[in-house]
């Protein structure tokens, strides 16, 4: 293979994925005006139907102009040599590669956000805004960026500095090594996400005592589930739009409840929506889900090495002296379409492990109130309840409103 014919084979990934994405917001886009499920009648009232199809379409609109503006101009990297331009102006730093790399990297990453941040305001600032949804001020906008690129930069920079370090040290078997790395680093974050990272976005409190707070610990108890820490974390500051989640093992696992969720639900639905949780931990779906991801970053980091010391990576995006970060670069895009497939899975056994949560939810307390549940937070989401089935099998890594309902009606 000729180091031009894989330049277009790059080319030809990127824009094959977009039209397969256009292609599925087309097909879902059909769908905006269907009538309600008889099922779901009580979700929405008319006028609140009629907002929701405009949410949609508004979203949909905006995705297609910015995905197809980057489309763009990523094409037009990739013919202007950019990334040669890039990796020659790194190197005029320094001799070292893993410097120039993290230089090489950064840029790109920075220049890249710089650009979509426009976008990403008139997402926060005009779309949500204009449906009653953000609650983000310009400030908080703006200190959420910064800390971003500064999380970007520390992890991401030493982990790159260690895989690269890896490569240069002991060859072809670097992938072994930076998966362990790799591995140890995520069941890190998985286990102290609530208690590293959270802190710094979003104000989290323990549950106030209360009856909810009563229900839950009652609850807890009656299915044996040792739960000391329940929190509630300050969504409201960015949106309207509730969740809950669990993290942690062990000591450091926590259930926490959006704000908002409180505000929306009432208490036996939250109780509800907690089994829900519980059920993903009792079934043990976190540590399968942890288990397959590592074990998929163990695949790649194989494949990285069969291919990562091949010139003509380097050699089909124009740059003269190969590396590491080059060759990452055309690898990422090639490895595109497997992780795609991958992400069919993940979604496909996620959208079972979401039947079993709510089966779980159901046997240990009660289905009325999730499903009341799910469709008071349907709506104050605007969400869609008659998305196409395709569009569903690819994105969606929960089954729709309407499937779920089915399946707790069983």
């Amino acid at each position: 293979m000729t180091s031009d014919t894989l330049f277009y084979i790059l080319i030809s990934i990127l824009i094959i994925s977009f039209i397969v994405d256009k292609v599925l917001d087309a097909l879902n886009a059909k769908h905006y005006k269907d009538p309600i499920p008889p099922e779901l009648s009580d979700v929405y009232e008319e006028k609140d139907y009629l907002k929701s199809q405009n949410y949609k379409k508004a979203n949909d609109r905006f995705s297609s102009i910015a995905s197809s503006i980057s489309l763009v101009v990523t094409l037009f990297f990739f013919y202007l040599d950019g990334f040669a331009f890039v990796d020659e102006w790194a190197r005029t730093f320094s001799d070292n590669t893993i410097i120039i790399a993290l230089i090489f990297f950064g840029s790109i990453m920075f220049a890249s956000d710089l650009l979509s941040t426009p976008f990403s305001y008139y997402h926060t600032f005009i779309i949500e805004e204009k449906f009653g949804f953000n609650k983000t001020t310009l400030k908080t906008f703006l200190v959420d960026k910064i800390k971003g690129w500064l999380m970007s930069a520390i992890l991401g920079g030493l982990l790159l500095s260690i895989i690269i370090w890896f490569y240069e040290s002991v060859g072809s078997n670097f992938w072994l090594y930076a998966w362990g790395i790799i591995a140890v680093f995520v069941f890190f974050i998985n286990m102290f996400y609530a208690r590293l990272i959270v802190p710094l976005f979003n104000k989290q409190t323990p549950l106030c005592d209360g009856s909810l707070k009563t229900k839950i610990q009652d609850y807890a108890q009656k299915v044996g589930f040792k739960l000391d820490k329940i929190v509630v974390i300050d969504g409201s500051k960015r949106s309207t739009k509730a969740n809950a989640y669990f993290s942690g093992f062990g000591s450091e696992k926590r259930v926490t409840l959006f704000d908002t969720l409180i505000k929306d639900l009432e208490e036996e639905e939250i109780v509800a929506v907690l089994a829900h949780e519980v059920g993903h931990y009792k079934r043990k779906h976190i540590l399968f889900n942890l288990i397959i991801n590592i074990l998929v970053m163990g695949f790649t980091f194989w494949l990285l090495s069969l291919f990562i010391g091949n010139p003509i990576l380097s050699e089909a995006l124009n740059v003269a002296l190969p590396s590491f970060h080059i060759g990452l670069i055309a690898f990422g895009i090639l490895y595109s379409p497997i992780s795609e497939l991958t992400g069919l899975l993940m979604n496909f056994i996620s959208r079972i492990f979401e039947y079993q949560a709510d089966n779980y939810a159901k046997e240990t307390f009660d289905a009325s109130p999730l499903i009341s549940g799910l469709k008071k937070l349907n709506k104050n989401s605007l969400s869609n309840l008659t998305p196409h089935p395709a569009y569903v099998f690819v994105y969606y890594s929960h089954p729709t409103l309407l499937q779920r309902y089915h399946n707790m009606k069983k």
